[in-house]
């Protein structure tokens, strides 16, 4: 029989490693180990024991070239999710439609695709000047305020990696594409938890978003409003910050509650 103490430690070891296939699967590329140990605070010894048993198993593959992991073929002949589990989306879906009758404004879910932020679910603004937000969107992660937001709180190693890497293009005449600039905003984005893209990827539209975070403060994903410029205003803006970050706290807390529980 084991001890509680073990029985703890036998229990904690799961939950790590339903994590790391959860982390893989949102990231959509290969990550380093020091990635994966920063993303959900493991520490480093722990996380090569995991790896090791994952890799074996064939859950996780090495890959060489890049000395990152990514997902293994062993997933793919498991069910994708299980039907008790919800997803972030699930448990976003019915906040979305209250931001929306909030703010009146359309508003989006949005989660980190490679170096691009997609929007997984989205409720339209019922006015008649509106910005869609449509279902699979992509847009760069610097040029959105759901990607700026998600990028300013990945873990150091990741964003710097990104940063490092990123090709900015000016998308409209306010897109910012210095690097230095981006590392400005994101300082201050990780200051306020809020984010705002100014014109800067759609013309006449004023984006504002704020994280989702688990528990480990890494992004799960980030909600945002699109406001048109004509009705944008700094008490408008503080509105939809307002309603944002208390939604975004709504979502996080169902999440974390629902897949604990069915874990």
């Amino acid at each position: 029989m084991l001890l509680e103490d073990e029985s703890n430690a036998v229990v904690k070891s799961a939950d790590r490693v339903l994590d790391v296939i959860e982390l893989l699967a949102r990231w959509g590329r290969e990550m380093s180990h020091t990635e994966i140990a920063e993303a959900l605070d493991i520490p480093k010894s722990s996380l090569t024991k995991l790896l090791k048993n994952l890799t074996a198993r064939g859950f996780v593959e090495f890959v060489p070239v890049t000395k990152g992991y990514r997902l293994g073929e062993a997933l793919i002949r498991l069910s994708q999710q299980s039907t008790h589990s919800r997803s972030l989306v699930s448990c976003a879906q019915p906040v979305l439609a209250e931001i929306t009758q909030q703010t009146l404004e359309s508003c989006a879910l949005n989660q980190i695709k490679g170096d691009q932020v997609a929007v997984v679910a989205t409720v339209t603004s019922p006015q008649r000047l509106v910005s869609h937000l449509r279902l699979g969107d992509l847009a760069p992660l610097y040029a959105v305020s759901g990607g700026k937001v998600i990028l300013a709180f990945l873990p150091d190693q990741m964003r710097s990696e990104y940063i490092k890497t990123v090709k900015m293009q000016a998308i409209t005449p306010k897109t910012i594409t210095s690097k230095k600039a981006l590392l400005a905003q994101i300082e201050t984005i990780r200051q306020t938890g809020v984010a705002y893209s100014m014109d800067e990827y759609t013309p006449g539209i004023v984006g504002v978003g704020v994280p989702v975070l688990s528990s480990s403060g890494f992004p799960l994903g980030s909600l945002n409003v699109a406001i048109p410029s004509v009705r944008f205003s700094e008490r408008v803006g503080a509105r939809a910050v307002a309603v944002l970050q208390a939604s975004a706290e709504r979502v996080r807390r169902d999440y974390i509650a629902a897949n604990e529980h069915t874990r």
